[in-house]
């Protein structure tokens, strides 16, 4: 099923684009570029859902009714056609050249923002990290780490708990799933007390996994905590 839903992508070449496949230097030639990541959405501060008009910069209707457990999000773009490909070609093709895009299309996205003191990628449990062999959040956030010139700790939250994958549950069913999932290790407590902690991944559907993973990181003394993420799941 995943190979079908990867069918048609173009590889992601250093000589081709990663989205339509004409010859370039780069991931991404410059018409895919503008087509698709230029314009900047108003958004929610809080959970980076779009927002009608231009009031960006102000909290949904959502997140005023019951605030989550992070502070801000920053996206780069929608998990939409054809830009979910790119997601599906990084998690489940293994293009892991992908990844510096990603980091390349947050930067501008991140103009502005308090930066964080740290940052960290939401982990993968153990057994999910056997079975795909890397993290995607991980590869991510080790070059948007140099972009913005913040350490990244990525041991500084673990999932000691394995879940299903979020995507394939009833929205009902996912706070349950990702609950307690999370643990700061002891060697990392005191490097997470008082900071401000930015966690990067890929994809921002509902935003229970980042909820949980950002009040995990509050209940051991994180003062802010800031997603970054590739791309959001608008609400329908």
């Amino acid at each position: 099923m995943m190979q079908q839903l990867l069918k048609g992508l173009p590889l992601a070449l250093p000589s081709s684009c990663a989205l339509c496949g004409a010859e370039h230097r780069s991931a991404l030639c410059e018409g895919c570029r503008s087509q698709f990541f230029s314009t900047r959405k108003a958004r929610c501060a809080c959970c980076g859902i779009p927002l009608p008009g231009e009031a960006g910069g102000v909290r949904c209707g959502d997140c005023l009714k019951q605030p989550p457990a992070f502070d801000a999000t920053i996206v780069a773009t929608d998990y939409l056609p054809p830009v979910d490909r790119l997601v599906l070609a990084l998690k489940f093709g293994n293009q892991l050249e992908l990844a510096p895009m990603f980091a390349q299309m947050l930067h501008p996205a991140t103009k502005g923002m308090m930066l964080p003191h740290l940052l960290t990628a939401v982990p993968l449990g153990p057994q999910r990290l056997v079975q795909r062999g890397f993290n995607q959040a991980l590869e991510i956030a080790k070059p948007l780490s140099r972009n913005l010139r913040v350490k990244l700790e990525p041991h500084l939250v673990a999932r000691h708990k394995e879940t299903h994958a979020q995507a394939k549950l009833h929205p009902d069913e996912r706070q349950k799933n990702i609950r307690n999932a999370f643990v700061v290790p002891a060697p990392a407590m005191q490097r997470v007390q008082g900071r401000h902690i930015g966690v990067v991944d890929d994809v921002m559907t509902t935003g229970e996994t980042l909820n949980e993973l950002a009040a995990t990181l509050k209940r051991f003394g994180a003062v802010r905590v800031t997603n970054i993420v590739f791309a959001r799941t608008p609400q329908h």
